[in-house]
């Protein structure tokens, strides 16, 4: 039975190496010519605890995860009693012999008989891609390439002897998980994640210095940086914490660094005194967070949408900032690189806010180019002399900035409230034209405000309200509920703040009912469109369980 998509879950415990199972199946779906999008749940542990890796696999360009599992590969007990439960009809479950499989067709696999010397999650690999009519040699040189860090080419070679025995053991077996239908042909595409896509993006914009302090779930916009520093001019400095990793960057982007630091919530928290001191100094600077269940600790591997006011209001004091929420991979990207234009035109901190759910969320892209994309040029507003005021009050709030030591200026830098030129001051009147000076540039970057994506009728009767990533879920949910003649528009966030109400409100208006959904439990941005553009949701959907929103979630939830 061919299916439109299909969802692949591979679960187990923290070092048995389902991800692995899932990365190497990923690409060579991918390369075969399906769309993908993976979803990864995983606890807080090194090893055990109870990890998922789900794949959603389709013909088609996919925007949301969905529920149910069409092939379940179970590493372990912990998988079917969780999981099983959750399979569609003709399902198809994977597991060792060893295991108890009581729901679904179940194969039962002979991994030690099969694995002499091969990973057992090579077997599990085999046995998940001859069940999706994978190319076995591309699947045996996708492996091999996972592999080739080892320096031990016997250990490449048994995985790829246990990979074919395992093709040639379910060969022998009657069993099918309902097939994908074929792509008509194969483009070259890219797997890329959110937090990868963050970096890429910063690194076309010119990005050259970045600090950070390791937190899940911002690690890999560092690391992915770090696999290119080298190429591309980067320095990096993993700081010994959050507050020694924004004045590191803020100092580099004071002597012409373009810099970025990447968190998570409990970390900006220690940044926020440094945010304030670029709002205060007019230095630029890129702050990612991607976000997860608090306070405190909270669920430090799971997903959620719960600090976008923090962002909005962390740091004492008043000063302008923007703050970007991609939606999708691609728009990651475009984040990385515009938040960096942005906090150089505008000398200010700017905001890109993800979460684990679209940080860790592979995607199949098609290859993009750079035409037309430039690198940021620090300092290079205002004119030279040797009357250059730094902070001078302009109409627009936008200073000229020069460079210590790149010229014959002057360049003076204080925390305290300043003159023009820089130095200190406790002139009262002076400070109330400095604030508003500051404040000024707010102007400039609400003209340039990325403006929400609207579809469906233009009148709906229910109005579906996004930001960030729940875009493809919301987005889903509507097309759904129009497919069954329903009149339901969505709009989408991809900029959070400034917002700009003639972008959106009167299309708004025109909506029966106004529903935002978001994923936190208080309405963050539902308060911010009452406030900025004085409209009242009618209903607000919100989930903070830690898990990311689908479409089913949101149904369920418009249904009660």
């Amino acid at each position: 039975m061919s299916r439109d998509s299909l969802n692949i879950m591979i679960g187990g415990e923290a070092g048995q190496g389902l991800v692995t199972i899932g990365q190497v199946l990923c690409k060579c779906l991918v390369k075969s010519g399906y769309h993908i999008l993976v979803t990864q749940d995983y606890m807080s542990r090194v090893r055990g605890g109870h990890n998922t890796f789900t794949i959603r696999a389709a013909t088609r360009e996919l925007d949301t995860p969905t529920e149910g599992v069409d092939l379940l590969i179970a590493l372990n007990q912990e998988t079917l009693d969780l999981h099983t439960g959750q399979l569609n009809p003709g399902a198809v479950v994977v597991a060792g012999q060893e295991l108890s499989c009581q729901e679904g067709r179940c194969l039962s696999v002979p991994y030690k008989e099969l694995a002499e010397g091969a990973h057992l999650n090579t077997i599990a690999l085999g046995v998940a891609a001859g069940l999706l009519s994978l190319d076995q040699n591309l699947v045996a040189d996708t492996l091999t390439a996972a592999l080739g860090k080892k320096k031990d080419d016997k250990v490449v070679e048994a995985n790829r002897e246990g990979l074919k025995k395992s093709f040639d053991w379910l060969g022998g077996q009657e069993a099918e998980c309902g097939v994908l239908a074929q792509p008509s042909e194969a483009p070259a595409r890219m797997v890329l994640g959110g937090n990868q896509a963050i970096a890429l993006g910063a690194l076309a914009a010119g990005l050259k210095f970045l600090a950070f302090y390791p937190m899940t779930p911002s690690t890999a916009i560092a690391l992915t940086v770090i696999a290119h520093a080298d190429d591309m001019g980067v320095v990096y400095e993993q700081a010994e914490d959050e507050i020694a990793a924004i004045n590191m960057a803020l100092g580099a982007s004071y002597a012409g660094a373009p810099a970025m630091v990447c968190t998570s919530g409990g970390g900006y928290a220690l940044m926020t005194e440094g945010v304030s001191l670029a709002g205060m100094t007019e230095t630029p600077m890129v702050i990612a967070i991607a976000m997860r269940p608090g306070p405190a600790t909270g669920l430090p591997t799971r997903t959620e949408q719960g600090d976008l006011l923090f962002a909005l209001h962390g740091g004492h004091g008043e000063f302008p900032r923007a703050i970007l929420a991609p939606g999708d991979v691609k728009q990651c990207f475009e984040a990385g690189y515009h938040a960096l234009h942005l906090a150089e035109k505008y000398q200010g901190p700017v905001f890109i806010l993800t979460d684990q759910f679209l940080a860790d969320s592979l995607r199949a892209l098609e290859p993009f180019g750079l035409e037309g994309r430039e690198a940021v040029r620090p300092g290079g507003q205002g004119e030279q002399g040797e009357d250059y005021k730094r902070y001078q009050i302009t109409p627009d709030g936008i200073s000229p900035r020069r460079l210590p030591g790149m010229g014959p200026e002057l360049v003076v830098a204080d925390s305290d409230e300043h003159t023009e030129q820089g130095h200190i001051t406790e002139d009262l009147e002076l400070r109330v034209r400095m604030n508003h000076k500051r404040l000024q540039k707010e102007k400039g970057l609400r003209s340039e405000t990325i403006a929400p994506a609207f579809s469906g009728p233009e009148e709906p009767e229910t109005l579906l309200v996004s930001w960030g990533s729940s875009q493809g879920p919301v987005a889903a949910a509507a097309r759904r509920l129009r497919d069954e003649g329903q009149s339901v528009g969505s709009c989408h966030f991809s900029q959070v703040w400034p917002l700009d109400p003639e972008q959106f409100a009167g299309r708004m208006g025109l909506a029966g009912q106004v529903v935002v959904i978001e994923g936190n439990a208080t309405g963050q941005f539902a308060g911010l469109l009452k406030k900025e553009a004085g409209i009242s949701p009618q209903r607000l959907i919100g989930r903070c369980d830690g898990l990311n929103l689908t479409p089913e979630y949101i149904l369920r939830q418009l249904a009660n």
